[in-house]
């Protein structure tokens, strides 16, 4: 492994470029939350002979992230990175820092017309004629040392990231998608990989179908095995697993002998764990029970099938008219909430549908659709067609 790189004079570079790639490579499996192994980082550096400094930094030896850290948060800066959820989320807890100014070139590819989920291989063959060396994606970053071929493909991964984002930007900028596309990033600087226990029942499967006492006893049995596999490191299904947590709730056992009879608690679980499950278990017996608010989705009626059907059509009409993915604009569950509050009279659902530049495309006329204050049809063309007004 290199020597650190010097993080300071990357970071002057940055600012005076005004901007930062940023790519990391981590290992997940097995483990409670991601381990950040390596930082990738490219600036624009007009000394270089390709114009660009690229820096990998081993995140599990000792070094001063500080310098990169204060770029993340500084709304200045513009930080690209490409698929940026997980990468913001590994960030902001190891670095304790924020995220700001982010730009997704993954998002702005969907407002480019080249797909929502467009890998960022395959967007750099799209965009700029790159072929990507992907021979080292499930490699163990966490093992020392890296080998060169290790490295080579870690600076591959941002190595042209500043000169795709040109292109997309150009490319938004004409479509006047640009602004667009960085209202959908700004999004993405709220993610967190941190996780409230208390919260952790809400994940669940099939929580709805539960009893607002056996709900309690979940939500306690839920947040235990969250900290017990906070402090063991490992994936919280290896502590205890949904369909077994969720049996636990519904039987709330009292004694060992009653908790082993139920199937899918592992022996090593049992062993280790049988104490504070069953206290878990006592805890939700002694909390308020609780009742799942019910939402518009939870209100959805057969009959609005066709309905739904119909304000996708439109949806889909206006992200092709926009050269959108339409996965950016709508999604199914969202246009079911929307049909299912103009059936009830309701207000409006907390949808991004009908949120910011996606109500401007299309939110707005979906609500007028759905009153009966627009229609559709198709033209002699065989397209759709949207009249202003419903005929008489």
């Amino acid at each position: 492994m290199p020597e650190q790189p010097d993080l300071e004079a990357v970071a002057s570079l940055a600012r005076a470029a005004g901007r930062i790639g940023i790519d990391t490579e981590f290992v997940g499996e097995g483990r409670f939350r991601a381990l950040l192994c390596l930082v990738q980082i490219s600036v624009d550096d007009p000394s270089s002979s390709d114009g660009v400094r690229i820096e990998v930094i081993d995140a599990q030896a000792s070094y001063d992230h500080a310098p990169i850290a204060a770029l993340l948060a500084d709304p200045e800066i513009e930080i690209v990175l490409h698929a940026a959820r997980q990468d913001v989320g590994l960030l902001k807890r190891e670095w304790e820092t924020e995220i700001t100014n982010l730009f997704d070139t993954q998002i702005a590819a969907g407002f480019a017309g080249l797909g929502a989920q467009t890998g960022y291989g395959n967007l750099l063959q799209a965009v700029l004629d790159l072929h990507l060396d992907k021979s080292e994606s499930f490699t163990r970053w966490d093992v020392r040392p890296l080998t060169e071929q290790q490295l080579s493909y870690a600076r591959e991964d941002v190595e042209h990231l500043l000169s795709l984002t040109d292109h997309l930007q150009e490319r938004l900028r004409e479509s006047g998608r640009l602004e667009w596309a960085r209202e959908e990033c700004r999004a993405m600087e709220a993610v967190t990989d941190e996780r409230d226990p208390d919260l952790a029942y809400l994940r669940l499967g099939r929580i709805a179908r539960l009893k607002p006492r056996d709900l309690a006893v979940a939500r306690e049995l839920a947040a235990w095995r969250e900290r017990a596999a906070k402090v063991e490191d490992k994936p919280v299904g290896s502590i205890l697993q949904d369909p077994a947590l969720v049996e636990i709730a519904k039987r709330k056992p009292s004694d060992p002998v009653a908790l082993e009879q139920i199937r899918g608690v592992q022996e090593r679980t049992m062993r280790r764990h049988r104490q504070d499950i069953l206290e878990a278990v006592k805890r939700g017996l002694a909390a308020e029970p609780i009742k799942l608010e019910s939402s518009e989705r939870d209100r959805s009626d057969a009959r609005d099938a066709p309905l739904i059907s119909l304000a996708e059509a439109l949806a889909r009409s206006r992200a092709i008219e926009a050269g959108l993915a339409y996965e950016l604009v709508a999604s199914r569950s969202d246009i079911q909430a929307v049909v299912a509050a103009v059936r009830c009279g309701s207000d409006e659902p907390d949808v991004r549908t009908l949120q910011g530049w996606r109500r401007e495309l299309v939110g707005a006329e979906l609500i007028e659709l759905l009153a009966g204050r627009r229609s559709l049809d198709v033209d002699s063309d065989g397209r759709l067609r949207i009249s202003d007004s419903a005929p008489a």
